[in-house]
């Protein structure tokens, strides 16, 4: 640079391409450059910064020549001159400061595009999940009408699909309220809605005339509407409904980004809605399959006092593969049935084989009396499905009373044998055997009777009670010689104490870990004479 001399420096700092402003203590410009005066022709030296250039650059000299330290890199300013925006940087040049400015509108206009673009993605991040926190519907629909009038627009409607003629909408003003109604509205009175709500692709927000906004819109607190987008909420094959954004008058209105922005929070919020329809119709579905599934209700069968007790493994929620039926005999005299059952597996599969092996017993009763015939017949069924990994161990208990005692005849199907807990504390296993259901073609059992003197008790449990795992290292399971030793406390109990303190051991065994489906019955031959109630099935009364 010193090579070219003064005049050929002072030639280069003329012809630069920024414009460059030296202004002394006073605030006079002493030089500028060509660019300068183009830039800003009043800016002549002599001229006060004040009155050649805007406000916000005169400001900035004032502040840089205030300042004792020399080095001024950090009092870049920026700000408009004509449509442009301009960043000053000022350089101390003696007793002046020079100002250097460069053209930053682009830069100006990509930083505030990428800046809306993050606070864009950062909406439907947060939008996304607060959509996915529920799958409860009302809850989505809230929440996409509340998030939609807060970021995107002033007001806004979520509109689902008729229910009996009339549309379930949630609104959302620009107080914040949100109001859900169920109205009977015409799709045909908004422009586009009547396509959104089928799934086409929305109108852009400036082919639909704003003041066709209907009364159930465009309500009180928005006043005029100045614009309006309709767009649809995609669901999972069939559309979840239609959002609909209002802005005021006097606003600008939805721009193209903000209209591709509208769009993909409405297909979020319509697959979370989507979701949360699917979860409600699978959940009502489930229930009324499972209603028909929980266990019985215990009482006393024609005399004979039966109690029970059912605890579902956690996955299993309410229902799993452990079960039971209680069937009383159609006559007094006759023999009534006991089922105690466990099906291989657990959760929704292991509750839809416990329904259909309920429903086939159910059927079989009048064969009742053979329990080989029964267990074979029922072999049968469960085999005609094809899969053999989903098979029951059982026990068939045929009961009836003879005076003050209890006839038991038991067959086990591969299921461990039922224990009879006699007067005087002593616990004896049943004599049966057999093969599990539903696995071989060939079915085997050993039927056992076994007579029930007053007071004494036969009880059924599942593995869940044997194989439930715990202790004081957690790994040991509470097995079958642990559940004699407590039963042998248990002689002359009734029934529900017997079946209460069986599932207790059980569970103060696990220490509120992971368990198996737990069933337990206990079925015991009253003290006294039976005075029978009505029908034979009720808890009717004994005499001493």
């Amino acid at each position: 640079m010193s090579g070219l001399g003064q005049d050929g420096a002072d030639a280069l700092w003329r012809g630069s391409p920024h414009p460059v402003l030296v202004v002394d203590a006073a605030g006079l410009i002493t030089r500028v450059n060509h660019a300068a005066l183009r830039l800003l022709p009043a800016a002549v030296p002599g001229a006060p910064l004040a009155d050649a250039a805007p406000a916000w650059l005169s400001h900035a000299h004032i502040h840089a020549h205030a300042r004792l330290d020399p080095r001024l890199d950090d009092l870049r300013e920026r700000g408009p001159i004509g449509p442009a925006t301009f960043e000053a940087q000022p350089v101390r040049e003696g007793d002046a400061v020079a100002w250097w400015l460069a053209d930053v509108t682009d830069l100006e206009r990509a930083t505030r595009a990428l800046r809306l673009e993050r606070e864009r993605t950062a909406f439907l991040d947060t939008a996304s999940g607060e959509l996915l926190s529920s799958l409860n519907l009302e809850r989505c629909m809230e929440v996409t009408t509340r998030l939609a009038a807060r970021h995107l627009a002033d007001a806004a409607m979520v509109i689902l699909p008729p229910h009996r003629r009339r549309h379930p909408v949630a609104y959302c003003g620009p107080d914040g309220t949100v109001v859900r109604e169920e109205l009977a509205l015409d799709p045909e009175d908004v422009p586009g809605l009547a396509e959104a709500l089928q799934g086409y692709p929305p109108l852009p927000s400036r082919w639909i005339d704003p003041a066709a906004a209907p009364a159930w819109l465009a309500r009180d607190g928005i006043g005029e509407v100045g614009s309006m987008v309709v767009s649809a909420l995609p669901g999972h094959g069939v559309p979840a409904g239609a959002l609909v954004l209002l802005r005021r008058g006097g606003q600008a209105c939805f721009s193209e980004g903000e209209e591709v922005i509208a769009r993909l929070f409405a297909a979020r919020a319509g697959a979370a809605m989507s979701a949360a329809r699917l979860y409600a119709e699978q959940a009502a579905i489930t229930e009324t399959l499972m209603r028909e599934l929980l266990p019985p209700r215990v009482r006393s069968l024609h005399g004979v006092e039966v109690a029970a007790r059912y605890r579902p493994s956690e996955q299993a929620a309410r229902v799993g593969g452990d079960f039971y039926d209680l069937h009383a005999a159609a006559e007094p005299g006759g023999e009534s049935l006991v089922v105690l059952g466990d099906v291989a597996g657990k959760g929704l599969e292991a509750a839809v084989l416990t329904g259909k092996i309920r429903h086939t017993l159910r059927a079989l009763l009048p064969q009742a009396e053979d329990h080989q015939r029964v267990l074979e017949l029922l072999n049968g069924v469960l085999l005609t499905g094809g899969d053999r990994t989903r098979f029951v161990t059982l026990v068939l208990a045929s009961l009836l009373r003879v005076g003050n005692r209890v006839r038991l005849r038991l067959t086990s199907a591969g299921h461990a044998p039922p224990l009879i807990v006699r007067a005087d504390g002593r616990v004896e296993e049943a004599r049966t055997r057999g093969t599990l259901i539903g696995m071989l073609e060939r079915v085997t059992s050993v039927t056992d009777t076994v007579l029930l003197e007053p007071g004494e008790t036969c009880l059924f449990y599942t593995d869940g009670i044997s194989e439930a795992r715990g202790g004081p290292l957690g790994d040991e399971m509470y097995g079958d010689e642990r559940l004699k030793e407590e039963l042998r406390q248990c002689g002359g109990m009734p029934p529900e104490a017997i079946a209460e303190r069986v599932e207790m051991l059980a569970s103060q065994w696990v220490r509120g870990g992971d368990h198996d489906d737990m069933a337990v019955i206990a079925i015991t031959a009253p003290r006294g004479a039976h005075l029978s109630a009505v029908g034979g099935n009720g808890r009717g009364r004994f005499t001493a």
